[in-house]
């Protein structure tokens, strides 16, 4: 069955890899309408061979639209998501407009697929960083439970979109020619450096991201109890998340029973070659699907067995991003 299709926010990062991936994997889409703010109204995109025209968006855009994908922001979300609802679309969004919201199905399709037919009109893409986490974590979660799980964050600068990526680049540009270097966006330098989350901190001292985690995986694991405590550091690298991640399971297991599980879970890669010092890194997740997984070893810590590490690595802006978006859209139709 083929549908009518609108992305929101079509020329941003998420946006343009959003067409990337539906062009990939070949989604069924019968119109496809291109929607963005009024200054990019009337660029032109090429999709499959095919040249489309932005156009502006507003709460008129989605008459005959059956999925809507938006990548434009909470703020945009919150005005424009409802008026597609009412238009008899269904919205997949990007932003934590909608995230936590009751009745709102927050979706990871190979943690929770069955939420997505749960929807009132909208469905929730996770945070980047929770998706990349949940992937190969909810696997071994279901096999042997997590008692408790800590995780430490190292985002690319792509995660702020496409002006971390500007600053970034602009930061390396100007080291080489000696020039001074600025922060215009980020708190501090990120060229050779690297700081906790660009995100607000809470009283409780967490930043946002942290929270988002935490509160993200007890919605998407149905299990408000879920013992998860995280620190997120942006790093400077352009594009893929990597993630250390300490779990304590109920049961004691070993690294073989991990890599066995972990081998035939959907959306996961064992890259662990102890011989080589080949693990998972930002260079090979970036453009691929797959969250990859490595350093997978006993806890030492610990003298009861229950414990392991693992070290991740995937691309936010498409597994974190628009391929979850998409694959929520291909369960759909």
């Amino acid at each position: 069955m083929s549908v009518n299709v609108a992305v929101v926010g079509a020329t941003g990062a998420v946006g343009e890899e959003f067409l990337r991936v539906l062009a990939e994997r070949d989604f069924p889409i019968r119109n496809l309408k291109l929607l963005a703010s009024a200054r990019s109204a009337g660029k032109t995109v090429t999709f499959k061979g095919q040249t489309y025209t932005i156009e502006e968006l507003t709460k008129d855009s989605f008459e005959d639209i059956q999925i809507a994908l938006f990548s434009a922001g909470g703020s945009i979300s919150r005005e424009f998501a409802p008026a597609a609802v009412k238009s008899g679309a269904v919205v997949v969004d990007n932003s934590s407009a909608f995230r936590m919201k009751d009745g709102v199905p927050l979706v990871v399709p190979e943690v929770n697929p069955e939420q997505i037919h749960k929807h009132n009109g909208l469905i929730a893409n996770p945070n980047c960083s929770t998706i990349i986490m949940n992937v190969p974590i909810w696997p071994l979660h279901r096999a042997n439970k997590i008692k408790r799980l800590v995780v430490s964050t190292y985002q690319a600068v792509s995660g702020a979109g496409a002006w971390g990526l500007y600053e970034l680049e602009k930061q390396q540009k100007d080291f080489a020619a000696g020039n001074q270097i600025t922060s215009e966006k980020f708190p501090h330098q990120i060229f050779n450096n690297l700081f906790s989350h660009n995100t607000t901190i809470g009283d409780d001292g967490y930043n946002e991201e942290e929270t988002k985690m935490v509160k993200e995986t007890r919605k998407i694991f149905a299990d408000p109890k879920f013992m998860l405590t995280a620190t997120c550091i942006r790093v400077p690298i352009p594009r893929a998340h990597c993630e250390s991640i300490n779990i304590e399971f109920t049961q004691p297991i070993t690294p073989d029973e991990v890599r066995a599980i972990l081998s035939k879970s959907p959306g996961v890669k064992i890259v662990d070659d102890p011989q080589s010092n080949t693990f998972p890194m930002p260079l090979a997740a970036s453009g691929q699907d797959l969250v990859l997984v490595g350093r997978i070893r006993q806890d030492i810590s610990r003298d009861d067995g229950r414990g392991i590490e693992l070290f991740v690595s995937g691309d936010q802006i498409r597994k974190g991003a628009a391929t979850n978006a998409v694959q929520i859209a291909e369960k759909l139709v």
